[in-house]
């Protein structure tokens, strides 16, 4: 890391302000050679961290822009080297001019991610926090911020941090008794020993029980809108998402393909997908659309069915309900609040989900439903049994009303989101695995000292789990990952 890097740190996009980031021992010596100061002062010369107002030029002189400087340092900078910012003018073609002339005088450009990898590896962040720096980078609602902000600080650190240093003494000690098998543990040890081990495996525990709460924190839920054609399924994903996103006419089978979109809702992002009307159909590209919906159904952590009000229910409305896993969360919207109901007000959809024999036939009749007498082959039907995770709520995607009630339901649904303290959610997988590896180790080890199994066993089972958890932190890590995690990075970070 002898070299000097820099690059764009804003994006190249028109903006009020654009930063050109330049770190490497001869950061500030080709920083003099670009900016001259108004007052007169050399920047080998200026206090760290202080904006200086001069202009900027090019290797003839020419002036490119007159912008802020200011320098920072080491070790006592973001990367642990000597940098310079230049804050100009937001035009992508001033940015650009900046950048090649700092590469004519033997600047390099920076790699993805470089910044927070130098960062790394002198020591001004630990891996948890450099990969935080792309999560909150990257976040999409408060609650991923707020946590990717605490991980930045250290919070899972700290925590790793404490564990790491009580193993370390296990080690210690255990290293004597196999190098000196005269010493032996005293039975007051080995209950400190066991205590130890038991509770650093359950606060790690505690740290992969957050996992699944940071993947949908991060990635959002998988959330699908089904129900037979026309009852506004693309209405509702319009309303949420608060524009026109999905084409919207009277025509069943307008929507044939499945359309993604986020929304956060109650603090919660929601993968929304709008999908094809389920119904029985001939046409190829109609019948694939189907498929497709079934597909999504599958694979939802949260089913919306949506119901036309308006319209007695029918053998389609059955069907949708019953294409729903007993399992998955459902939310029933019943929708046309705005027109006159054929669906009582009181009416428990889910009471419907009879559990018939499959050639039972259903007559549609019900004191809450309003309907024309018809039968309704349920040939094809399996029910959902009454303890489905449900919810029932009455709406107009086309005026709005109701929409309070369905964000009331999200929250509900997915309360532990906002319980756990932020920057403690475990969001990246790579940290997940080596975190369990850990947790195994412990228990391995656990089970060993209980068993007095010979202290080598111990030992390594402890040794093991300490080279995971210096995994998540930084302490043990292959070069190929490191490289691998800083390649999600954008340029200029």
């Amino acid at each position: 890391m002898t070299d000097t890097i820099a690059a764009i740190a804003t994006g190249i996009s028109v903006s009020a302000i654009g930063i050109i980031r330049v770190s490497g021992n001869d950061a500030i010596a080709v920083a003099d050679k670009v900016f001259h100061a108004a007052s007169g002062i050399k920047l080998a010369d200026a206090d760290a961290r202080r904006m200086y107002y001069g202009e900027l030029t090019g290797v003839g002189g020419e002036l490119i822009d007159l912008c802020l400087c200011m320098v920072s340092r080491a070790p006592d900078s973001f990367t642990g080297e000597d940098t310079a910012e230049f804050h100009c003018h937001g035009s992508p073609i001033v940015l650009s001019e900046v950048l090649r002339t700092l590469l004519t005088y033997g600047v390099r450009q920076a790699g993805a991610g470089e910044f927070t990898k130098r960062a790394f590896l002198n020591g001004r962040l630990d891996l948890t926090q450099a990969e935080a720096v792309i999560d909150l980078i990257e976040a999409e609602t408060p609650i991923a911020a707020r946590n990717a902000a605490g991980q930045l600080r250290g919070a899972v650190s700290v925590k790793l941090e404490s564990i790491y240093a009580s193993l370390l003494d296990i080690v210690a000690h255990f290293h004597v008794v196999v190098d000196y098998p005269d010493e032996d543990i005293d039975e007051f040890s080995m209950q400190k020993y066991l205590t130890t081990l038991n509770n650093a495996g359950e606060e790690l525990q505690r740290l992969l029980g957050t996992h699944e709460r940071g993947r949908i924190m991060q990635s959002g839920i998988p959330t699908a809108i089904v129900g037979r054609p026309n009852t506004g399924k693309s209405s509702l994903l319009n309303a949420l998402l608060g524009y026109g996103r999905a084409i919207v006419t009277d025509i069943a089978g307008t929507t044939r393909d499945t359309i993604e979109e986020k929304a956060i809702i109650s603090g919660v992002l929601l993968r929304l997908i709008d999908t094809a009307g389920l119904r029985k159909t001939e046409g190829i590209v109609e019948k694939q659309g189907v498929e497709r919906t079934k597909s999504a159904i599958q694979s939802a952590s949260l089913v919306i069915l949506v119901i036309d009000g308006s319209e007695p229910l029918c053998e389609e409305d059955y069907a949708a309900m019953n294409a729903i896993p007993p399992e998955t969360p459902t939310i029933v919207a019943i929708n046309k609040s705005d027109l006159p109901q054929a669906i009582g007000p009181h009416v428990e959809i889910r009471d419907l989900q009879f559990c018939l024999p499959k050639t039972q036939t259903l007559h549609c009749v019900a004191e809450d439903i309003m309907t024309v007498e018809r039968d309704v082959q349920l040939t094809s039907i399996a029910p959902n049994p009454p303890s489905s995770p449900y919810s029932q709520i009455s709406i107009s995607a086309l005026t709005g009303e109701g929409l309070d009630t369905f964000e009331a339901e999200i929250k509900k649904l997915f309360p532990e989101i906002r319980t756990q303290a932020y920057g403690e959610i475990i969001t990246n997988s790579r940290q997940f695995e080596s975190i369990s590896r850990a947790k195994s180790a412990i228990n391995e080890a656990i089970t060993a000292l209980k068993a007095s199994i010979t202290p080598d066993a111990v030992l390594t089972e402890v040794e093991v789990a300490l080279t995971a958890i210096g995994e998540v932190t930084g302490r043990t890590m292959r070069e190929d990952i490191i490289t691998r995690i800083f390649e999600r990075f954008c340029v200029g970070k």
